[in-house]
């Protein structure tokens, strides 16, 4: 199986919320990309931000993509950022959250890359699994062991992220996956999972069978929680295609398929590729 032969069923939304003026995020369904941008430094900084992060994997509608692509993709956009934040005293910056179908050794593969604390998660067989790493100060407590994961959500500066987009550090995390029959891929931003917690985005994402309903679902629970940020959500369904396996079964392919790309086929690219 290829690329080609993957059959997906996708919806996305976006809604400015309750609190902010205006909306910083921007969204891209291009297959086979999609992404999650949030902005941040203000109307006119921080969604010109996100905007040129989508312009800059736009080009990538349609094709056959490479793991360089990513990469090239994400340079385009750090630069474009940048003179964006020297027109504002604020600065600007954006997060980045996406996934692109690549092909490795024969196989569809989900390539999914992250920089800032937008996520991407995966729903099949009922539960729920963060992909992601928040590029956050509470996580990076976390993995430090300073800070209990159940003290997050309460945690102060729980928002205060570590990499971006227009931020010193703009390196991106990834990871291969493989795609796999039946499975949802939901990306997000802030929005979302700021407001809403993993068991209510579980039980939203297995209560609504359409991912129209789903992405709906998932916004209006954003809103109800209070609606405090911009909030965007992308939802991907694979309908046929993938690997015909539950994802934990996949674990060793995915590592071997991590493990097998060389630094040759990353030379000139931020996006570090690894097992996850």
């Amino acid at each position: 199986m290829t690329v080609s032969s993957v059959v997906l069923n996708v919806a996305s939304l976006t809604d400015t919320g309750l609190k902010r003026a205006a909306n910083e995020d921007s969204l891209l369904v291009a297959s086979p990309v999609f992404l999650v941008a949030d902005g941040m430094g203000g109307h006119e900084a921080g969604d010109r931000a996100s905007a040129a992060v989508v312009d800059a994997f736009e080009p990538l509608r349609g094709s056959v993509i490479e793991v360089a692509d990513i990469g090239d993709a994400l340079s385009r956009a750090s630069a474009v950022v940048d003179d964006i934040s020297a027109e504002h005293k604020r600065g600007a910056g954006t997060t980045v959250t996406g996934v692109a179908l690549v092909d490795h050794e024969g196989a569809p593969h989900w390539l999914v890359f992250n920089v800032g604390d937008s996520r991407v998660y995966r729903h099949h067989a009922n539960e729920l699994t963060q992909l992601t790493i928040d590029h956050s100060l509470g996580q990076e407590l976390v993995d430090a062991g300073e800070l209990r994961a159940e003290d997050l959500s309460s945690f102060s500066q729980r928002n205060v992220i570590t990499r971006a987009i227009g931020a010193p550090d703009s390196t991106a995390d990834s990871w291969l996956l493989p795609v796999v029959d039946g499975e949802r891929l939901l990306l997000c931003s802030d929005g979302l999972s700021g407001e809403v917690s993993d068991e209510a985005i579980r039980a939203t994402l297995t209560m609504n069978g359409r991912p129209e309903s789903a992405a709906a679902a998932l916004v209006s629970r954003a809103l109800k929680a209070g609606g405090r940020d911009n909030v965007s959500v992308v939802v991907i369904d694979v309908v046929s295609g993938g690997a015909n396996t539950r994802p934990d079964d996949s674990t060793a392919g995915r590592e071997a398929a991590s493990a097998s790309l060389t630094d040759s086929s990353l030379e000139g690219t931020t996006i570090p590729v690894r097992a996850r």
